[in-house]
């Protein structure tokens, strides 16, 4: 069973390579690019490295293709949008929606630090102990260091577009 499971996403990884190498559009390339990191997160769950599984997934197929889509959303414009927002409503709804998820985001957080004070403190520099850091005391900073990235990426590409 694992060898089939295996020859599957092998399949799934070297298709998505292929078509993220053929195709002319660069969306596209960068959706098939991110179905690839997919299929190699699944093969590093499948030999039993859970921590590299979700690192390259958090790290290459969200943050490092974020910055792929912006950077080709930048580079090569599409045809300019005219007349009203059919979406006005729902933009309408990010801001509140955001001001809950943040609001969620501190009492995730904050229940997590009460528990943590308690556990054991993790010795050594494994994967185990940098994780454990990493998803329970570090976990506010990470997270806040994404958005503030997230944040410096918006002001630059607002700064570039004023300038053209």
């Amino acid at each position: 069973m694992a060898h089939v499971a295996f020859g599957v996403v092998a399949a799934i990884a070297v298709a998505s390579a292929l078509g993220l190498v053929l195709r002319r559009n660069a969306i596209h390339g960068a959706l098939f690019l991110v179905v690839n990191l997919g299929a190699i997160a699944v093969l590093y769950a499948t030999l039993g490295a859970e921590f590299l599984a979700w690192a390259q997934v958090i790290v290459y197929a969200g943050a490092i293709m974020v910055l792929f889509v912006f950077a080709i959303m930048v580079l090569i414009p599409g045809k300019e949008e005219t007349g009203p927002d059919p979406r006005r409503a729902w933009r309408l709804l990010a801001l509140p929606a955001g001001a809950l998820l943040f609001l969620q985001l501190l009492f995730v957080v904050g229940g997590r630090r009460s528990t943590a004070a308690t556990a054991s403190p993790a010795v050594g520099g494994s994967v185990e102990s940098i994780a454990r850091l990493l998803f329970t005391q570090y976990l506010f900073p990470f997270e806040l260091t994404s958005v503030l990235l997230l944040a410096a990426m918006v002001g630059v590409l607002l700064l570039a577009r004023r300038k053209v």
